[in-house]
């Protein structure tokens, strides 16, 4: 009875381990990356560089994003073992104040990573520099 209860507890183990080491099959450079001040109106990117340990060709299936004001673009071409592809991520900065985006990468039919960028829009000033009325007043004396 021992035996046979060391047995399983051996091979459930073994099987959360191979989960495991399949769920790492997926390596980032970087989770997260954040823009800092960025004017409003102006469209920013950022690219993630996403890496294979595994054995196995990896392909990654879908990028969401969590709001419409975030575009991801990635290939769809399998990615070989050891192998580096890139997720390039654009943020839409019409809305002022900080933000903070998450992005899902679907992989390997059931795999899911999360990557974000953040960062914090402000407001672009109106003119490019204010009116300076002392130009006005010199230009009268001249006349």
């Amino acid at each position: 009875m021992k035996k046979v209860l060391c047995f399983l507890l051996l091979a459930t183990s073994l099987v959360a381990k191979a989960q495991n080491t399949e769920k790492e099959t997926l390596q980032l450079k970087q989770a997260g990356f954040d823009f800092g001040k960025i004017q409003q109106g102006r469209p920013v990117t950022h690219v993630f560089e996403v890496t294979n340990t595994g054995k196995e060709p990896m392909r990654l299936e879908n990028v969401q994003a969590s709001c419409g004001c975030t575009t991801p673009e990635w290939s769809p071409e399998p990615i070989k073992p050891g192998g580096t592809a890139t997720i390039k991520v654009g943020y839409n900065s019409a809305s002022e104040g900080p933000f903070n985006k998450s992005i899902t990468i679907f992989y390997n039919g059931n795999q899911t990573r999360v990557i974000s960028v953040s960062g914090n829009v402000y407001k672009a000033a109106a003119t490019s520099a204010p009116a300076n009325s002392s130009i006005a007043l010199l230009k009268q004396i001249t006349q």
